[in-house]
């Protein structure tokens, strides 16, 4: 016999005022259909959900050797064009 998967749906505004209680669901592998009323708008699922739509890839890491300031524009260009192999 198939398993029956039961949609989970919540609104925005229960959302909204529990967002913890449903990052936590999508830790645990749960996905939920969230809704404007009663219209689906989006889905919030677990990454690993996603299939390959959903690998991301790391364009450029500003924690190492950061201040708590920030970084620059200056910085942010160079190791923008670090990361494109660009000497410009």
């Amino acid at each position: 016999m198939a398993k029956v998967v039961r949609e989970k749906i919540v609104g925005v505004r229960e959302l909204r005022e529990n967002l913890e209680k449903y990052i936590a669901g999508a830790k645990r592998g749960e996905s939920f259909t969230v809704v404007r009323r009663s219209k689906p708008v989006f889905r919030l699922t677990p990454p690993d959900a996603w299939g390959d739509e959903g690998t991301w890839e790391s364009i450029a890491d500003f924690t190492k050797g950061g201040s708590r300031e920030g970084v620059s524009g200056r910085e942010l260009l160079r190791r923008l064009r670090e990361f494109n192999g660009s000497d410009q």
